[in-house]
């Protein structure tokens, strides 16, 4: 356990927030800290076929130590944190033995982690917790993936008695700005199909995630001095306050689940000329999608005529963009892939918790690029801020999760 705990913190101490306002892959050099050292590893655990191409996308193959024909499966994680919240600086605390009460995560500042608000932590009373110090995010999302995706090759590696086919791992920047799978190159990956390391809870399996959309709106005003400003002054920021006061109400995250899809504004920059907000749109159902992305040009078109006459053209300017889909469609036709991970669990003393994924992976984005690809729980909770925290022994169930599904994959 305490080499899982070294390599994930040898991962989550090196900072690879991705930046969406960036047109690079990787959209932020210092992803390459993290890539090069991932590949060197590789190397050195005695992997073959490592390769890290222009874009930093690192590929790995594990030889086939059986002489029957067996398909070829891969594991897929992401080493990009969210640019939602910090990842620099990340100084993980090590709680042993949790004790099912509150955790204090920074006392300067009074930040505590607490089960009263995230009642998860008691799943893992007696535990060992990795936790941020309150000031950071962690970087569960995704470097747990990446730890167990790197512990398990070593351990496979390590003990040929346990047969297995070839199995080929990924690792991809830019996921938690929509970019992780663009640029993946499913031919060169070589895979009958894979999982990704990317889900929460232990136990957590899912072949089903939102249709997302960003969007992404201009409001134009005109400036003049407030004590003329009657009938004269249009205020932008304003305009973008009435945009949002149109949306669905109760169709924000904080106010949905399951199945229930959403708008999430999560950025609004403005001044009284312009002002710019930028959402995201979710819904498991497609046709919903649609009519989510529909609403927003709907709104604009009304907010525009409104003011066209006083502005004179567009005050409103609606960009929305598809981001990946819902990878259910693509998974279901080879289902038996869903049944050896649910198996593999089962064997190891897991209860699998088959549920759709509030959010995306890279493997939505390769199930549609031809690499169907459902995704396992890595054991993080809380991602995208300061109160993440993954339990260590959630982790090594993962790792043994991915030996377990090669170890099944392999078998007559």
């Amino acid at each position: 356990m305490q080499h899982i705990i070294d390599r994930f913190i040898s991962y989550v101490t090196i900072d690879t927030e991705s930046d969406p306002n960036s047109n690079t892959t990787p959209s932020t050099a210092k992803q390459w800290d993290l890539a090069n050292k991932l590949v060197e590893e590789l190397k050195a655990m005695g992997m073959q076929d490592v390769t890290i191409d222009e874009n930093a996308y690192i590929m790995a193959t594990l030889p086939s130590n059986v002489e029957h024909e067996v398909p070829t499966i891969g594991f897929v994680a992401h080493f990009d944190t969210t640019p939602d919240f910090t990842g620099a600086n990340v100084n993980p605390q090590i709680v042993e033995n949790y004790d099912g009460g509150d955790i204090v995560l920074n006392a300067a500042q009074n930040i505590v982690l607490s089960p009263s608000y995230f009642e998860d932590l008691l799943l893992y009373k007696g535990q060992t917790l990795i936790t941020t110090d309150g000031t950071t995010l962690l970087g569960a999302d995704d470097k747990a993936g990446i730890t167990e995706i790197m512990s398990a090759m070593e351990y496979l590696i390590k003990h040929p008695e346990i047969k297995h086919g070839k199995i080929r791992v990924g690792f991809t920047p830019d996921e938690e700005i929509g970019r992780g799978a663009h640029k993946f190159d499913v031919e060169k990956f070589g895979c009958d199909y894979a999982y990704t390391m990317d889900g929460s809870q232990i136990g957590e399996l899912e072949y089903e995630n939102f249709n997302a959309a960003g969007a992404k709106i201009i409001f134009k005003g005109k400036s003049v001095h407030p004590g003329y400003a009657k009938g004269k002054m249009i205020n932008s920021m304003l305009l973008a306050n009435e945009f949002i006061s149109a949306l669905p109400a109760n169709e924000v995250p904080e106010k949905t689940t399951g199945y229930e899809g959403f708008f999430h504004v999560h950025h609004l920059d403005g001044s009284l000329e312009e002002t710019v907000l930028q959402l995201i749109i979710r819904d498991h159902d497609r046709s919903l999608f649609e009519a989510r992305k529909a609403l927003i040009h709907t709104i604009a078109d009304k907010i525009n005529q409104q003011y066209a006459k006083q502005f004179g053209e567009d005050i409103c300017i609606a960009e929305v963009k598809d981001q990946y889909y819902n990878m259910r469609e693509k998974v279901e036709p080879v289902f038996h892939i869903v049944d050896i991970a649910e198996q593999a669990m089962k064997e190891l003393g897991i209860t699998p918790i088959i549920k759709p994924i509030r959010g995306g992976t890279d493997g939505s984005q390769l199930s549609y690029k031809g690499l169907p690809c459902p995704n396992i729980f890595a054991g993080g909770h809380n991602f995208h801020g300061k109160y993440e925290y993954v339990p260590v022994e959630s982790m090594v169930k993962a790792t043994e999760v991915i030996v377990k599904i090669a170890e099944l994959t392999a078998k007559k």
